[in-house]
């Protein structure tokens, strides 16, 4: 993730700041392009929750996944109600980061919500993430490890 996000510092829906390197380091990373006044944003991150819930915060060992959300909220208030009401543990790119909007352009992302699965290089998986995860739940997972080379004992 160095190339899309290297430099980059994130924050946790508690408002603690993370170096992006550091916490996206060798794991399948999905960008998440929503927003909270967006009805398939709201209807679409409660099972986004419960996916990274059940991959990160109860397997054992922790799935190498990690989301980022990156908003297309209209303020910063807006984004910090969506993040504390509806979002999972996961990581966003401050919404006064004007990269926000180059990676809108990069990804292609002309409608949201949007999940993008991206390889630690930065390569896309897949830009239907949302549509795996409503079809086949934590079984596309395993397929996006084996896409993104990551070695690490994890059965899904």
């Amino acid at each position: 993730m160095v190339d899309v996000l290297g430099g980059r510092r994130l924050v946790t829906c508690d408002g603690a700041w993370v170096e992006a390197e550091a916490a996206l380091q060798n794991k399948v990373v999905a960008l998440y392009f929503a927003a909270g006044r967006c009805a398939p944003s709201r209807d679409f991150t409660p099972l986004l929750c419960d996916f990274y819930e059940e991959l990160v915060d109860e397997a054992r060992p922790p799935a190498p996944f990690e989301v980022v959300f990156v908003s297309a909220d209209g303020s910063a208030q807006e984004m910090l109600e969506f993040m504390k009401e509806l979002h999972g543990a996961w990581l966003a790119l401050p919404f006064h980061d004007p990269y926000r909007h180059e990676l809108r352009t990069r990804y292609h992302i002309t409608a949201i919500p949007r999940l993008v699965i991206l390889k630690p290089s930065g390569e896309v998986i897949t830009d239907k993430g949302r549509k795996q995860i409503r079809e086949r739940g934590l079984a596309c997972f395993q397929n996006w490890v084996e896409a993104a080379d990551i070695f690490q004992n994890f059965s899904g």
